[in-house]
């Protein structure tokens, strides 16, 4: 069973980047089941609208995940109830529109993947307690149980709670990622029970950038410049950022797992 796993999607040269070559990597590849975060994916960064999310499937994406920018769209309140392809954090207040996880099917139909989405507490906007929201999903979803593999996307600001989710998690999720800070880290492994991990899995977007905002305005933003413009993503050529992991059908944990980088600046 293989994995793609792919960071926060970054406005239009984000989706250009993934629309162009995603089938291409998932026949190459040969994955089995595609998860994207696709919170930024709008054009102006913030937000994804219903257009852009029936794209993503269309072109081989199984599962959206976001973050704190999930409803910046006023649409999505809508259509997240009704598509549970794409998920939202499950500790948001409660009654929160949509689902914080769901159980999905692999390409093939054999296998039955359970995504949790998790927003961390610290730095973010207001949400019901992490560690908390994580503990009762590992009573509901359970590895070889009622799934077969689970994924956790936690969108977090700080890298000491992704570390310590991650750490939760072992032996009871096939991988563990960390989204939203956009910058690829070098900490790729497999912990010591099972479960594959990278602390934030990067963006899909123009890495010559602020974090995927246009460089030249987030200087004028952060000196304070009365000419500065509300944040608007870059618009070069992208890369494609995330993991591929290789997953074992028999206990449901990780065999392996690579860094995947496709691309633009980051293209090795």
């Amino acid at each position: 069973m293989k994995l793609l796993i792919l960071g926060d999607i970054v406005g239009s040269s984000g989706r250009k980047v993934l629309k162009e070559n995603l089938k291409k990597i998932i026949d190459e590849k040969n994955i089995d089941f595609t998860i994207v975060n696709g919170e930024n994916s709008a054009d102006d960064g913030r937000g994804i609208t219903n257009l852009i999310a029936q794209e993503f499937f269309e072109i081989g994406v199984d599962v959206i995940t976001s973050g704190n920018h999930i409803y910046d769209k006023k649409e999505t309140t809508d259509f997240i109830e009704k598509e549970i392809r794409l998920l939202r954090p499950n500790n948001f207040i409660e009654g929160s529109p949509g689902k914080g996880y769901g159980v999905f099917q692999s390409k093939n139909k054999r296998f039955k993947i359970g995504v949790i989405n998790l927003m961390g507490n610290v730095f973010m906007k207001k949400t019901e307690d992490l560690f908390d929201a994580a503990k009762k999903l590992q009573e509901k979803i359970k590895l070889k149980e009622n799934v077969d593999f689970i994924v956790v996307d936690l969108h977090g600001e700080i890298t000491s709670e992704k570390n310590a989710m991650a750490h939760y998690f072992d032996g009871k999720a096939t991988a563990v990622v960390g989204t939203h800070t956009h910058i690829p880290t070098a900490d790729t492994r497999v912990l010591e029970k099972g479960t594959a991990f990278q602390t934030d899995i990067g963006m899909c977007g123009d890495y010559n950038s602020v974090i995927g905002m246009d460089k030249k305005n987030s200087i004028l933003k952060f000196l304070k410049d009365k000419n500065a413009k509300a944040h608007f993503p870059s618009e070069g050529q992208a890369s494609l950022s995330g993991i591929i992991v290789e997953g074992d059908n028999v206990t449901g944990l990780a065999k392996s797992v690579k860094r995947f980088l496709f691309g633009g600046e980051l293209k090795y």
